[in-house]
């Protein structure tokens, strides 16, 4: 079965390849779940270690946030001139990331708390205001994959699509983009590696072969080792 591009057409020429999203979302479905984890799992008082998680945070709110930058930037307006009858979808999808960026808010807040103690305390706050964004979060991503993707599979081009793709990449950071290839591919089938893997470049691929994927590995490994015992 070939990857689809619209829960199910096959996936064409002519037609955006909306599945590559439902891919993406599964990093932030599986960080937003894992980031209050690995702030409780923090030893009280251990500033290094807070330091090491909040690195992921802060990774993890810029990959979100250049997501949905490129969605408010390149898909809404076209579905609005072109999707009248679904306005009222793109209108929710928009307050959805609005909603998500206050729960992000909250985040912040607590943030530098935590940063400068690494008590049990303010960790424990920062570590609810992460589960109450990853609730948002999840609201959202559930209804754009299953009534927003179908209507961009329908009124976008490919070129438009593609467009969406590589303005979230340019956000990134290159010394992060192999631990981003990472963070995707750790949960993608075969084919769907396959895909991301074609879309980069020659010395993109060749990188990911002799280093990405070590680098990758080491990375997980060293952020979620105080897991392993729960």
């Amino acid at each position: 079965m070939s990857l689809n591009s619209s829960h199910g057409a096959p996936a064409t020429a002519e037609r955006p390849h909306t599945h590559e999203m439902v891919v993406v979302h599964r990093v932030f479905r599986r960080e937003s779940a894992l980031l209050p984890r690995l702030v409780r799992a923090v030893p009280d008082g251990d500033t290094a270690r807070a330091a090491l998680v909040l690195g992921a945070l802060r990774d993890y709110t810029m990959g979100l946030h250049h997501h949905h930058h490129a969605e408010d930037e390149l898909i809404w307006p076209l579905l609005r001139a072109r999707a009248a009858r679904d306005e009222a979808l793109v209108d929710r999808m928009t307050e959805q990331h609005e909603a998500i960026d206050r729960t992000l808010a909250a985040v912040a807040e607590w943030t530098p708390v935590w940063e400068r103690s690494a008590d049990r305390i303010s960790g424990e706050e920062l570590a609810l205001a992460l589960e109450a964004h990853r609730t948002a979060l999840l609201v959202h991503l559930d209804e754009e994959e299953t009534s927003l993707l179908p209507l961009v599979a329908e009124h976008l081009t490919v070129a438009e699509w593609d467009l969406v793709g590589e303005r979230g990449l340019e956000g990134l950071p290159k010394n992060k983009r192999l631990l981003a290839l990472g963070a995707i591919l750790e949960e993608a089938t075969p084919e769907e590696s396959a895909f991301f893997l074609g879309k980069a470049p020659l010395v993109g691929r060749l990188l990911w072969r002799a280093v990405g994927r070590r680098q990758y590995a080491a990375y997980r490994d060293r952020m979620r080792a105080p897991l392993a015992g729960e």
